[in-house]
């Protein structure tokens, strides 16, 4: 039995707010357990390169758990193969009031409705900026969004943007949260093609030369019909945006639920968003016909899941909710099946696998 199982019992005392809390100022302080640091230990196998960038391994942290670009050095020590800081907005703002973590034990779920908590620009710039000068190892992306009370949404995106295009590996725009008011409808055609393109020019604006521009993603949601993932798709190619990430949080809620906060409002994450999310990936990767790479996210425990999700199209995979459950060690323990995975298969390399389930 690991460390982290011995001290789940003690963690379920505490909100899950405050156990979160815990294990990020934990990470910020280097008390992580030497046997749940995974890096430098990689399959070869797991090796992958996505726009121009080499991942010592797919498998990478979601947007959610380090807000404020905080642990970031901590995070990629754990093993991932690209940590995702975020999402932040301009300006500071709270949040939704408290209580609004909820752990659905019995459903190895989780509901939130945080509503974009965040520092705002300045600390989390102020952190990248110095990380970088540090001469920082391994992928960091920036995961940007919008303030509450902010009328024009391009503004803010623009902000970000702008802000964190010279220090991230890779940006990324949210607009797919379930629990800022009006955030989901600029997946709308007209919305997201006009606030994608000004992120791109900011961006290509800030940085003149093509090589040096970090790419740009956008974070969907799972609970998006055929036609809105056309529209999301036909916005992408048209925009040149450089990948998707499918998906965010769900607003539904399986039959299967059992525990009691399962009416909770906010997004549902964890393992019974996996089948959703992972249909909804790809049917996204036929629309797109595979021109575009994709991240999958959403319900992510084991190398299996993993998997899955490559042979469902995505070229990448992120986790977050499973690590409430599993703990650091989970990270290697997905690295080491989803290499196992992929040999059993006869593939030599992740890419090989991409959409292979769908062919």
């Amino acid at each position: 039995m690991d460390l982290y199982a011995l001290l789940r019992p003690a963690l379920g005392l505490l909100s899950p707010e405050r156990a979160h809390e815990l294990a990020l100022a934990a990470l910020r302080r280097g008390l992580v357990p030497p046997a749940a640091k995974g890096g430098g230990d990689d399959d070869p196998v797991l090796a992958t390169t996505v726009w121009g960038l080499s991942f010592p391994n797919p498998v990478g942290l979601a947007a959610g758990f380090d807000k404020n670009a905080e642990a970031l050095d901590a995070l990629l020590g754990l093993g991932f193969g690209f940590v995702e800081a975020g999402t932040v907005t301009p300006r500071p703002q709270p949040g939704n009031p408290k209580p609004r973590l909820f752990r659905l034990e019995e459903d190895e779920a989780v509901i939130n409705r945080f509503g974009f908590n965040s520092q705002g620009l300045a600390p989390f710039v102020y952190r990248l900026g110095r990380r970088r000068a540090a001469g920082g190892a391994g992928i960091v992306g920036a995961n940007v969004g919008k303030n509450k009370d902010t009328q024009d949404a391009s503004e803010d995106y623009a902000a970000g943007i702008a802000a964190t295009c010279r220090l991230a590996d890779y940006l990324v725009c949210n607009i797919s949260s379930p629990n800022t008011p009006g955030l989901r409808a600029l997946q709308a055609r007209v919305e997201m093609e006009t606030l994608i393109a000004r992120a791109i020019a900011v961006r290509d604006a800030a940085i003149p030369d093509p090589a040096r521009r970090p790419p740009l993603l956008v974070k969907v949601a799972p609970d998006l019909d055929d036609k809105g993932l056309s529209d999301v798709a036909a916005v992408a190619l048209e925009t040149k945006v450089d990948g998707l990430i499918m998906g965010n949080t769900t607003l539904s809620r399986p039959a299967s639920l059992k525990s009691a906060f399962k009416g909770e409002a906010g997004g549902l994450s964890g393992k019974p968003l996996f089948s959703l999310s992972t249909e909804r990936l790809a049917a996204l990767y036929q629309i797109t016909g595979g021109r575009i790479p994709l991240v999958g996210v959403g319900g992510i425990a084991s190398g299996a899941d993993a998997y899955a999700k490559i042979r469902a199209g995505a070229s990448l995979v992120q986790i977050y909710s499973a690590m409430v459950f599993g703990g650091p060690h989970l990270v290697g323990r997905i690295k080491a099946d989803l290499a196992k995975c992929l040999k059993a298969d006869g593939f030599s390399s992740v890419s090989a696998a991409v959409g292979a389930g769908l062919r």
